[in-house]
C-alpha cells in the first residue's frame, strides 16, 4: 500500500483529474493510492442507475442492482465488465395486444433487488414482486436451470442471507405482522421463524462460519444489534451488543469472524443525523451502553450504508467507509481499526457510497459519474 503526502499543487491536480471533481483535499494529507481505480464498464451508459454491489464468495463475480424508472434488475458481471447474466424475473408475460392498443398497457414491470450468494458463488437468492406486487424470495443460477420461487407467502418477504457454510438461508418477513427473522427450509420452501415477536429485526448476517447471526433489533429510531449465537435455540442463545438509547445499524462481520462493525448516532452533541463507526467483539463481554460503548468508535462523522453495512477488508483489521463531507463530495476513507487511524483513499471519484470488498482486496463502491450512478473498483495493495 502506497502512502502518499499531497502538496497544494498536486491536491488541485487531482481535483481536477479523474471521473469527478475529488474536491479540497487537505493539503498535507495523508492519502492510499490505491493500484487501480476504474469503472466496472468502460464506455459510460446513461440512461439508468447502478447500485449495491455484492461480490461473489471467491470474487470473481460481481452482481449489483441497475434502475431504469421504476424497473430494477439485477446484473452478474466479471471484474472485467464481461457482463454474465441478467436476472429479470416475471411470473408472467406482458400481453402484446393490450399494449398495441395503447403504449404502457398491459405491461407490467418487475423489481429485482437484493441478491445473497450460495457458498460455492453458482447460484443465488433474491427478493423480487415478478411484475405482481408481491415481495417473495426466488433462487436463480448461473448454470441455466430456471428461476424457482421459495416463499408464497402474501406479506413481503426480503433481505435474504445465505449462510456461508452451506447451510440455511435467514431473511426478513412480514408474515406475522412484523418484521422478523426466518430460516428457509430447502426442502419444503418453508420458513421457520427464529427470532422472538416483540420488535422488528432487518438485515440478518450470518458469521464466516455460518453459526452465528447478527442483526438489526429494534424501532422508531433506537434500534440495537443484536446477535443470535446458536439458530437450533435462538431464543436461548439471542444476546444484545447494544442496549442504550442510540440507534445502531447494519452489522458486519469481520473475515475473520471475531469482530463486528456497525453504524451508531452517538455523538457528544447528540446529534441523531451525526453517525460513527463501532467496532466491538463479536463473543461478547464488551459494555453494550454508555461510555464503554462510545470507546470503541473507531472513525467519526460516517455515511451509513443500511443496507450493506461497514465494509471489511480482507485482513479484518481495515474498513472501508464513507466519510460525510459534502464540500469534498463524500469521499472514501480507511480506518484501522487496531489504531483507529483514517487515511482516505485516493479514488477521484464523487457522492461515492455502497462499498464492498472482495477476497482478493477490490473495493467496489457506487459513486456519481455525468449525473449517473456507476460501479467503480479500487484494488487496495
Amino acid at each position: 500500500m502506497r502512502v502518499r503526502t499531497l502538496s497544494l499543487a498536486a491536491a488541485l491536480a487531482v481535483a481536477a483529474s479523474g471521473y469527478g471533481l475529488v474536491g479540497s483535499a487537505t493539503v498535507a494529507e495523508q492519502e492510499i493510492e490505491p493500484a487501480y481505480v476504474r469503472p466496472l464498464f468502460a464506455r459510460a451508459q446513461k440512461g439508468h442507475n447502478d447500485s449495491s454491489p455484492v461480490w461473489s464468495p471467491r470474487g470473481d463475480l460481481l452482481a449489483f442492482e441497475r434502475a431504469e424508472d421504476s424497473r430494477r434488475e439485477i446484473v452478474i458481471a466479471r471484474p472485467d465488465g464481461a457482463v454474465v447474466k441478467t436476472v429479470y424475473f416475471k411470473a408472467n408475460a406482458d400481453d402484446p395486444l393490450l399494449g398495441g392498443l395503447l403504449p404502457g398497457l398491459g405491461v407490467s414491470v418487475s423489481y429485482n433487488s437484493g441478491l445473497t450468494w450460495a457458498p460455492g458463488g453458482d447460484s443465488f437468492i433474491f427478493m423480487s414482486n415478478a411484475g405482481e406486487g408481491n415481495y417473495d424470495l426466488y433462487l436463480g443460477s448461473l448454470n441455466g436451470i430456471a428461476t424457482q420461487r421459495l416463499t408464497h407467502d402474501p406479506q413481503k418477504d426480503g433481505q435474504p442471507s445465505w449462510s456461508p457454510a452451506g447451510g440455511p438461508v435467514v431473511f426478513v418477513s412480514g408474515q406475522d405482522g412484523g418484521a422478523q427473522l426466518y430460516l428457509l427450509d430447502g426442502e419444503t420452501s418453508l420458513g421457520r421463524p427464529i427470532s422472538g415477536r416483540d420488535k422488528a429485526h432487518f438485515y440478518p448476517r450470518w458469521s464466516p462460519d455460518g453459526k452465528r447471526l447478527a442483526a438489526i433489533y429494534g424501532a422508531n429510531e433506537n434500534h440495537d444489534i443484536l446477535v443470535i449465537d446458536d439458530v437450533r435455540d435462538p431464543q436461548a442463545s439471542r444476546r444484545l451488543l447494544t442496549t442504550w438509547r442510540h440507534d445502531d445499524l447494519s452489522p458486519s462481520w469481520s473475515p475473520d469472524g471475531k469482530r463486528i462493525a456497525f453504524y451508531t448516532n452517538y455523538n457528544p452533541e447528540d446529534d441523531p443525523k451525526v453517525w460513527a463507526l463501532v467496532v466491538v467483539d463479536a463473543a461478547g463481554g464488551s459494555p453494550t451502553a454508555g461510555e464503554g460503548l462510545a470507546a470503541r468508535i473507531v472513525a467519526h462523522n460516517v455515511v451509513p450504508d443500511v443496507s450493506m453495512g461497514p465494509a471489511w477488508l480482507p485482513d479484518s483489521r481495515r474498513i472501508a467507509y464513507v466519510r460525510n463531507d459534502k464540500r469534498d463530495y463524500s469521499p472514501i476513507y480507511i480506518v484501522d481499526v487496531d489504531k483507529r487511524e483514517s487515511r482516505r483513499l485516493r479514488t477521484g471519484t464523487d457522492i461515492n457510497r455502497e462499498l464492498s470488498c472482495s477476497p482478493q482486496g477490490v473495493l467496489a463502491f457506487r459513486a456519481q459519474f455525468q449525473q449517473w450512478d456507476r460501479i467503480f473498483l479500487a484494488k487496495i495493495d
